[in-house]
């Protein structure tokens, strides 16, 4: 990716490197923009509510990071200072009912802070809008989006807004969205926005005009729409890919009675992305969204071969894809309303009821053959127990409106702090030694899952497992002592697998481990993303 992005002229000025401040470096297209950044000479500065979860990044070593909210605007003056390009990368798209005054306020605090501290440019990454339709018959998202974008353009620091509509690349909401409604359903009841005519992106031309826009000139204060060259309907989009992996041609029924609520929940059903972020896409899908200019290229110019065709931008994402080398995914950023209280085992935990299911027994492999297993917990490989009940607890969670057991891996056999995990989310992990998860699916309380790779005194390696439960009030209680009978089963049936697999080829897992997933797609030959 880094060999597509073309730096525009006066970049630097005098010589001088750019200081970026990039808020969302946690999420899909921010923890692709900085290594980006760096590539093109400048310094990063990230802006993050928990620091922690960038630290396994490959590109962490090399940036600052500052702790911080959008929504303080405290935190922001510190950020800001020094700071030449601040990247607004954020959105409050399903903190609820309320997400538009929480997107509205975080950005009056963002342009007001970058104009306190001298910052020469904001850069922010929207969405496309329809023409000729009022905002206020937009999605919420659209609007918000929109008037976002709008906050920006009106404050006296010169900005770059950015407008895309759908982006295409390994680990987007959208790309998963087309990509597992197209291989799950060889024939589709589908709704009516099928046909709505839009205009994808490839991810890699999305980051060739955000680190471009660094460098524009300072009388340069407007919006521009992104697209790539190709303009097909949903429907059309779905072939496309379908043609592209290889699979056989898709049968598709459109139907005019699936709302956006009900295509959402019909989305949250077959694909990983749940139905509070697939609602905001869908409702987008209403209208309408092609570019209406392409003025972006007189300040970033596009090399040859770009912006990238639908076809190739498929064909990349799903190189990347089989061969394991997604750097971000739309999960990556946390979901909104997890959990933020202190681990328990924190010194300053502040007590109360915690519900412990403890294991440990001996294991005859060597630490480094247990800790492989552990670390290659989930998504495909599974969770090594009662495949069903765990399967069950996911299609529950789906339907109370949780991120259910889809999400999987971004990588196969490797974790880092701030991945997501099924329906957990990795909080810590000690190479070798440690891997926490903390609970993300809807509980009336926090969940923590840990495992251990130890030595005991005799040398001998030992596997040791912790399921802590802090419940929320009495439901809570009644929660865990509703499942505590099957924890036998699943915890103590899980351990005694993990024990095995260590013992058996090094870590090797095989189909009983497994959660019963379709097999992932066959490997390609690498490439460079």
């Amino acid at each position: 990716m880094g060999g597509t992005v073309v730096a525009v002229e006066d970049e630097e000025r005098n010589g001088e490197r750019l200081h970026c401040l990039v808020t969302g470096a946690s999420g899909y297209v921010g923890g692709r923009l900085v290594p980006e950044l760096l590539r093109a000479g400048h310094r990063v500065r990230c802006l993050a509510r928990s620091p922690g979860k960038l630290r396994d990044h490959p590109w962490a070593p090399d940036v600052e990071t500052v702790r911080g909210d959008v929504t303080d605007a405290a935190s922001l003056a510190g950020a800001m200072r020094g700071v030449d390009v601040a990247y607004y990368l954020v959105h409050a798209l399903t903190t609820g009912s309320g997400f538009e005054d929480t997107d509205r306020r975080a950005a009056r605090n963002f342009a007001e802070q970058a104009h306190a501290a001298g910052v020469r440019r904001i850069v922010y990454l929207g969405g496309l809008t329809p023409e000729g339709v009022p905002e206020r018959s937009l999605s919420p998202h659209l609007r918000s989006r929109a008037e976002v974008g709008r906050i920006f353009l009106d404050s006296p620091v010169p900005a770059t807004v950015l407008r895309a509509a759908v982006v295409i690349g390994s680990g987007s909401a959208s790309f998963e969205m087309l990509r597992y409604l197209t291989e799950r359903l060889p024939v589709m009841v589908t709704p009516s926005w099928v046909q709505t005519r839009i205009q994808p992106i490839a991810v890699r031309d999305v980051l060739r005009y955000l680190v471009g826009s660094a460098g524009m000139p300072p009388d340069v204060d407007r919006a521009f729409d992104v697209g790539g060259p190709d303009v097909l309907t949903y429907e059309e989009m779905m072939r496309r890919y379908a043609e592209v992996a290889g699979l056989r041609r898709r049968l598709i029924v459109r139907v005019p009675v699936l709302t956006p609520r009900l295509s959402s929940h019909w989305v949250g059903l077959v694909t990983p992305v749940p139905a509070a972020i697939a609602r905001p896409l869908t409702e987008s899908l209403r209208h309408e969204v092609v570019c209406r200019e392409h003025d972006i290229a007189r300040y970033v110019p596009d090399p040859p071969g770009c912006p990238l065709p639908f076809d190739e931008a498929l064909a990349q994402a799903l190189r990347k894809v089989r061969d394991a080398q997604v750097d971000t995914r739309w999960s990556s950023a946390a979901v909104p309303g997890a959990p933020s209280d202190p681990l328990p085992t924190d010194p300053d935990w502040a007590g109360g009821s915690l519900y412990r299911d403890e294991r440990s027994l001996p294991v005859d492999a060597s630490r480094a053959s247990l800790w492989k297993v552990v670390e290659g917990i989930g998504g495909e490989n599974g969770w090594y127990s009662f495949p069903l009940a765990w399967a069950v607890r996911g299609w529950l969670d789906r339907l109370v409106g949780g991120v259910g057991l889809h999400r999987g891996r971004r990588d196969a056999a490797h974790l880092r702090v701030g991945d997501s995990l099924d329906f957990w989310r990795v909080e810590e992990i000690e190479p070798g030694h440690l891997l926490r998860l903390r609970a993300e699916m809807r509980l009336p309380g926090l969940a923590w899952l840990e495992m251990y790779a130890e030595t005991d005194p005799a040398g001998r390696t030992r596997y040791r497992q912790r399921a802590l439960f802090h419940p929320r009030g009495l439901l809570g209680h009644a929660y865990w002592w509703s499942v505590s009978p099957f924890h036998a089963v699943v915890f103590g049936g899980m351990a005694r697998n993990i024990a095995r697999a260590a013992a058996k080829d090094g870590g090797a897992r095989g189909p009983a481990a497994r959660t019963g997933r379709a097999p992932r797609a066959r490997p390609a030959h690498r490439s460079r993303p």
